[in-house]
């Protein structure tokens, strides 16, 4: 497991929209900006830490305002591809709270950051029975079935309750304030509980007549 030893509190951010990373869960990118190639080059020359952010309005000219929680993941594998990109796989570690951003001389953008709120995502991954799994995985069925979707559901049912819950929190469309709720969300128990209300919301908002499952 890692501590803070392992956590720099200076490190580049990757601000990208709709795209959160959790403790323990695994986010692959394909990287081709120059500015993130960088990035990822001097992340890889120093502590080999990013930090995964959604900015606040992706839409406006410049670089947006981002999120006050983000989390920092570990660069986990680094290919290079034959066409200058470079596909990449971070393993979330701990989230952080921004302090400030950093005045730097780097393309990429750069934060000074507090991991001391979110100490907590450093201890063993919670077991078991802190998640209602089985009106989870129903409200997760209707979700898809709704939308003409498969899942490999005797895999969902052998990973563990944290995650299951990160997969669905990251992978689900949800909109970008919906998926900053959830990684800001403190318990692994309540952010089941969301992941749950916006299942049934969209199931719901895409079929009005269909009924919650029990």
């Amino acid at each position: 497991m890692p501590s803070t030893a392992d956590l720099p509190t200076v490190f580049p951010i990757f601000p990208l929209s709709g795209a959160v990373l959790f403790p323990r869960a695994t986010m692959p990118l394909n990287i081709f900006e120059p500015r993130y190639l960088d990035m990822v080059r001097d992340a890889q020359a120093g502590a080999g830490i990013i930090g995964m952010i959604q900015p606040r309005d992706a839409g406006g000219p410049g670089d947006p305002p981002v999120y006050d929680v983000g989390c920092a993941g570990r660069l986990d594998r680094v290919e290079e591809t034959g066409d200058g990109r470079l596909l990449i796989a971070l393993e979330g570690l701990c989230r952080f709270r921004v302090v400030e951003e950093l005045t730097c001389t780097t393309l990429y953008r750069q934060v000074s950051a507090d991991f001391g709120p979110f100490l907590s995502d450093l201890e063993p991954p919670a077991a078991h029975g802190t998640v209602d799994r089985e009106r989870l995985l129903a409200l997760l069925k209707a979700y898809l079935d709704d939308r003409g979707l498969e899942a490999e559901w005797d895999a969902l049912h052998r990973i563990d309750d944290e995650t299951l819950v990160s997969a669905l929190a990251m992978l689900c469309p949800f909109d970008t304030p919906e998926k900053q709720a959830l990684l800001e969300e403190p318990t692994l128990t309540g952010r089941a509980k969301a992941v749950m209300l916006l299942l049934q919301f969209e199931t719901m908002a895409a079929d009005p007549t269909s009924a919650a499952p029990h």
